[in-house]
């Protein structure tokens, strides 16, 4: 990124491989406790083979976690805060949830912390922990969300009392770094209780075991590492592979040494230690008074710096530490003036960096909002490590064995993941989802649109994507289906770096296209079971939205021909001929390309809409659903207005005339093959001679007219689709209006469910069935773009449904942007809808302004639910606050559907050039 700031000289450093400024970041886990990377049992049960009371004493295999953490980029030493308040049965070294079968909505982070902010770089990080002062209730809320059913509310960390007249302390944990890889680190504890209270604060350094004897040799460090003391509060850190770096701790403190191995004594009654020292030796030490658990030889590979305060009322402690490669003049002044100079520029440049990106035209709270949203993105960083041959050796179940046992990514034994991924949230969703990256991708092109390149380029390489051409789904199950959204994403980030630059990176485009050509091979292979251009796939990402769970076997028998499905592929098809397009103005070789591409969208489209009973489309009720197809041939459509019938919407592209000329001889065969099929484009969106729109514009599109106009008027009936805070993923129809089906003696039923689900399918941690997800929106948002760049102000429509009031489909778009975006401001009475009736996020100044992205919202009142810190995807609002603080509908109409890309690539210019101002 190309900017006159500080940051981005930094970034421009990175992408040129001068210096490595990303090498240390937050790329500790949340959660490596639960994970299926860590299960080695026999039944496949992550959740209890290695628990959170575990965690604290037993070595992981595959990754680290921590609370504020950072480590390396290969994440071989990693640093992270501990805390105890004198009152706790345990250290707090990592934060604490309920596993999905102890939540009554599944899987839960019960703390409260916040990514205030980050740049891209990490040359500024801050982060925020709330640590009650008094004992932390584990089994309070184990026990009371167990006798809690599906229909109550989930019992909250406020609800248990341990935050009562504000007995806690703000922990604020801030990085700051004078070099790549010399980082400076400020901890202030804020005491926000009525009366002083004691507080140890334990900055934690430490090495992943990569050393031990059940490390797979392919894995294994040629020696072990070590950490040792230099002085009375330094550490050297010595790793074979990273080299020596240094940790200065300010003032006199004592260091506690132990090793990174598992307590076997503890855990496995029988077994011996295979050190004295092990890894709950300092939580033994600190807690237990146990003199004997650390080293007093001052070595080992995990040490903390025990800081001790007794904290007045209304005060704060501050300590200072700084890790950094040996220099001989940090060893003399570390903390010399220098220090709180690096960090005061740190933050203005943060503040300069943020201001180059933002809108000026927009709130300061909405601006508020932009920032912590992107930091929560750069935050949600995480080292992903996973070795599927050597991890199904282990299980024994790697297919190149024989007598191997046929379990969970048998099928994935080619995989290397070692990489640093753009995780869902770091504590629910710890692991890559590939759906989700790719919405990642879009607001992460706002701060550092290389790094959401090479998310993109992750997935299409040998050592995720299949040999086959699937796409990995997420560890719980590789060999899941989830939407092809990959090529949007990557059309997205072409689009925003040429706009940015001025140029194309080819190489990326054609690497990127190939990869993405063997996806598409293997969908139309896999999930097209007749060849009939009607698609399948399961779940799709949509959990529970359908009547049965889709990626099991019908209770009736059959198949379902899934309208999404159906429609991704469209989408997918459209996104193809687009890249083919751009790769083919500097390579004419895949001109044939745009054609295959043409030809496919054709080929669904006519499927999709194919009239009659075996059609996905529903004349009398003017909605697209999902089909059931029974076992003697007969079909149903099943009758759910939901996220599913709005996707063919999403199937939508514009041709500019320019690009048309570009290709006249593809356009000649394209316009042949449609003489010769008139039935191709029969039910599909008109185009082409006769039907051009705005600048002599096409368009691609499932679509017509007239289904469009009857989608849209369900889509923005409030008494339907259309929620104050976005399009919900069901009709609110539903709540009057369940859709039931009886099959097998059994009742199958959907009702509208705005909050949480009321079943367990997909784990029961997430609902399709009327809440609203931003993903979904932001595709629908896109679409209505496109739409308007046909139409213009040609078609207006009411919206809401029966207001009386006409607008066309600009003004739409920004009317469900600014319901989504609404979800987090301060409305007239300073309330965020977000945080609905939880008063403590309303009115305290220390909560208010702290904001969670979390994983969907409430289809009524906006509250959040699910997963609390699912900034992934959810960190779309931060680029629906920038395109429309940018875009206006008379720009978008005159450039196309370039404007938005060059308008805030000249905003960023501009900015730059006045130096930030």
């Amino acid at each position: 990124m190309s900017t006159k700031t500080a940051e981005g000289d930094r970034l421009d450093a990175v992408r040129s491989h001068k210096e490595a400024w990303r090498k240390w970041g937050p790329y500790l886990s949340e959660r490596q406790w639960g994970t299926v990377r860590e299960d080695y049992s026999e039944n496949g049960d992550a959740w209890n083979f290695f628990t959170h009371d575990q965690a604290r004493s037993r070595a992981y295999r595959w990754g680290e976690d921590g609370i504020a953490g950072i480590s390396d980029d290969k994440q071989r030493l990693c640093f992270a805060l501990a805390l105890w308040n004198g009152k706790d049965p345990i250290l707090k070294e990592r934060l604490f949830g309920l596993t999905n079968s102890e939540g009554n909505h599944g899987e839960d982070v019960k703390e409260y912390y916040f990514y205030l902010d980050s740049t891209p770089t990490h040359s500024y990080m801050k982060y925020l922990y709330k640590y009650p002062q008094v004992a932390y209730p584990y089994a309070d809320l184990v026990d009371t969300n167990r006798r809690r059913t599906k229909n109550d509310m989930e019992y909250e960390l406020l609800d248990t009392g341990v935050f009562n007249e504000d007995r806690y302390f703000d922990v604020f944990v801030e990085y700051a770094k004078d070099g790549p890889e010399d980082i400076l680190v400020r901890i202030t504890a804020a005491n926000r209780g009525p009366e002083p209270a004691e507080l140890h604060l334990l900055p934690t350094l430490w090495f992943r075991n990569d050393w031990s004897s059940w490390i797979a040799q392919s894995n294994r460090a040629p020696k072990k590492p070590n950490l040792g003391s230099t002085g009375t509060s330094a550490v050297a850190a010595r790793h074979p592979l990273l080299g020596e770096l240094i940790l200065f701790c300010e003032g006199e403190v004592p260091l506690l040494f132990t090793e990174n191995e598992t307590n076997h004594e503890r855990l496995f009654p029988g077994l011996k230690n295979e050190s004295p020292y092990v890894k709950d030796g300092i939580n033994d030490w600190v807690v237990q008074g146990n003199q004997g658990a650390v080293n007093p030889g001052k070595q080992g590979t995990k040490v903390a710096a025990d800081y001790r305060a007794m904290i007045d009322a209304g005060q704060t402690k501050v300590i200072r530490l700084r890790l950094s490669k040996s220099s001989p003049d940090q060893k003399c002044e570390p903390f010399g003036k220098q220090f709180e100079e690096v960090f005061a520029n740190r933050l203005r440049e943060a503040d300069e960096f943020y201001k180059s990106v933002t809108p000026p035209s927009v709130s300061e709270d909405a601006a508020n909002v932009m920032r912590q949203a992107l930091a929560g993105m750069l935050w949600s960083k995480q080292f992903f490590f996973f070795d599927g041959d050597n991890w199904l050796d282990e299980h024994n179940s790697n297919p190149l064995h024989t007598g191997f046992r046929n379990l969970r990514n048998s099928e994935w034994f080619h995989m290397l993941n070692q990489d640093i991924i753009s995780m869902p949230d770091k504590w629910e969703y710890p692991w890559y989802a590939a759906w989700d990256l790719a919405f990642h991708a879009l607001p992460l092109s706002i701060v550092d649109p290389d790094f959401a390149k090479e998310q993109m380029d992750l997935m299409l390489r040998s050592a995720y994507l299949h040999p086959n051409g699937q796409m990995p789904a997420y560890e719980w199950n590789f060999s899941d289906v989830n939407p092809p959204v990959h090529a949007f994403a990557t059309l997205f980030l072409h689009r925003t770096e040429q706009a940015l630059r001025g140029e194309a990176d080819l190489d990326f485009l054609k690497a990127t296209f190939n990869k993405l050509l063997l996806n598409f091979t293997w969908w139309v292979n896999r999930k097209d079971r007749f060849g009939k251009n009607v698609f399948e796939g399961g779940f799709l990402g949509l959990d529970n939205i359908g009547v049965f769970d889709r990626s099991a076997p019908l209770p009736t028998g059959g198949h379902l021909e899934q309208a999404d499905g159906t429609a991704w592929m469209a989408l997918f098809s459209q996104n193809m001929l687009e890249l083919a397009f751009e790769i083919t103005t500097l390579d004419p070789t895949y001109e044939p390309m745009i054609m295959k591409f043409a030809e496919h969208f054709y080929y669904i489209g006519a499927a999709m809409n194919r009239p009659g009973q075996d059609g996905m489309w529903d004349e009398e009720d003017g909605f697209y659903y999902d089909l059931l197809r029974l076992p003697d041939g007969s079909a149903t459509r099943l009758r759910v207005r939901s996220m599913v019938g709005l996707l063919p919407l999403c199937a939508t592209t514009i041709t500019e005339k320019s690009m048309r000329e570009r290709i006249p001889q593809t356009m000649a065969n394209l316009q042949e093959r449609m003489r010769r099929i008139p039935e191709l484009k029969e039910t599909i969106h008109p185009t082409g001679v006769g039907h051009l729109g705005v600048a002599e514009r096409g368009i691609m599109a499932l679509v017509n007219p007239d289904r469009l106009r009857r989608i849209l008027t369900k889509m923005l009936d409030e008494n339907e689709f259309l929620s104050p805070y976005g399009i919900r993923s069901l009709s609110k129809f539903h709540q009057q209006h369940p859709y039931i089906f009886h099959a097998g003696g059994q009742e199958y039923r959907v009702d509208y469910l705005p909050a949480e689900s009321n079943t367990g399918m997909f784990g029961g941690n997430s609902n399709w069935r009327g809440p609203v997800w931003m993903p979904v929106n932001a595709l629908i948002i896109r679409a209505l773009l496109s739409f308007y760049l046909y139409y213009g102000d040609n078609f207006k429509i009411e919206c809401p449904t029966g207001s009386g009031k006409l607008m066309n489909l600009f003004e739409v778009s920004k009317e469900i942007s600014n319901r989504l975006t609404r979800i987090f401001l301060r409305d007239a009475h300073g309330r965020r809808p977000v945080y609905s009736g939880t008063e403590k996020f309303q009115k305290d100044p220390y909560w208010r302004d702290n904001i969670y992205f979390y994983e969907y919202f409430h289809g009524d009142n906006g509250a959040g639910l699910g997963a609390s810190h699912q900034t992934g995807w959810t960190g779309l609002v931060a680029k629906l606050i920038e395109l429309f603080g940018f875009l206006d509908a008379t720009r978008v109409l005159g450039a196309g559907r370039q404007a938005a890309f060059t308008k805030v690539a000249e905003v960023h210019t501009a900015k730059a050039i006045a130096g930030g101002s």
